[in-house]
């Protein structure tokens, strides 16, 4: 059963290192939470090292400008270690081959274009149309805001008959931006396997990106480490496959859940839908702060 805690300040002293997610817990895609930088910077004040670990299909200096943008003061972070770094490692090393069909939005052309410096000398990726391509590099939809997976299917089923495996640069299948929920890259892979298609993944809840996440900050077997996140099948599921504690966002994905204060989540409700899901995070509260 998990503890329902008021501030992330009641537990962090058991904790050397935070791994917080991103949307939904640090922002909602449009603005910062105050009151979650507040935990974070206090984190750090006390000693604490906090990696922001996100699935956003970017490389991490793209998701630093946007916290820029978003005005999230920079002492709230030590390093930020996304999805896109780690599926980009694995596309340069050829995953899926060299001529790709890339399913993307303009604001995703850094995953393509900005080449690490340990692959500067790799042959090209090159972007092809479906009919040409030795696999699928997909880090999001075309149109994330009208369209769905299943106007895909034709496409993947064609894909699928070529035996092209789809390379996917953020596993998380929604997020909110605002009031308004969009589907991303993992829904689009998770399609693709339904329809028979073979699917890689890089980001949460996958081992690569937490293991990233502990060489750029060189972090020994022996690190106190809590997950922060508000996806049970991303954050809260990684957490458990990585042996570490999980504190759930309940007032995220899942806000609607718990009863009429996102603030503070029914511990009957709470624990009735995490039993459902099979999910035990050792803490969980309304809103990080």
């Amino acid at each position: 059963m998990t503890q329902i805690i008021n501030s992330l300040a009641e537990v962090s002293a058991d904790y050397d290192v935070l791994f917080c997610d991103l949307w939904g817990c640090l922002h909602n895609g449009v603005a910062a939470y105050p009151a979650a930088v507040a935990a974070l910077q206090d984190f750090r004040t006390k000693g604490g090292k906090v990696v922001l670990l996100t699935n956003a299909p970017r490389p991490w200096k793209y998701v630093e400008a946007q916290l820029t943008r978003m005005d999230v003061p920079r002492d709230a972070w030590d390093v930020i270690v996304s999805s896109g770094d780690a599926a980009q490692d694995a596309m340069f090393a050829g995953a899926v081959g060299r001529k790709v069909w890339a399913i993307s939005l303009p604001k995703d052309e850094g995953f393509f274009a900005d080449i690490p410096e340990e692959w500067q000398d790799a042959p090209a990726i090159e972007r092809v149309e479906l009919d040409q391509a030795e696999g699928i590099v997909c880090t999001g939809l075309f149109d994330e805001v009208n369209e769905v997976p299943e106007d895909y299917r034709a496409r993947l089923l064609q894909a699928k008959e070529r035996g092209l495996k789809l390379l996917c640069a953020n596993p998380d299948i929604i997020v909110d931006l605002g009031e308004t929920r969009l589907y991303c890259a993992g829904a689009l892979a998770e399609f693709y396997e339904d329809l028979g298609g073979t699917s890689l993944y890089f980001g949460k809840p996958h081992a690569p990106i937490y293991e990233l996440a502990k060489r750029k900050l060189g972090l020994g077997p022996d690190a106190r480490i809590l997950a922060v996140g508000d996806g049970i099948a991303t954050d809260v599921s990684g957490a458990a496959g990585e042996g570490i504690d999980a504190l759930f966002i309940t007032g995220g994905l899942a806000f609607d859940q718990f009863g009429p204060d996102v603030e503070n989540p029914q511990a009957a409700k709470l624990n009735e839908w995490l039993a459902l899901r099979s999910a035990a995070p050792r803490y969980s509260i309304g809103r990080l702060r």
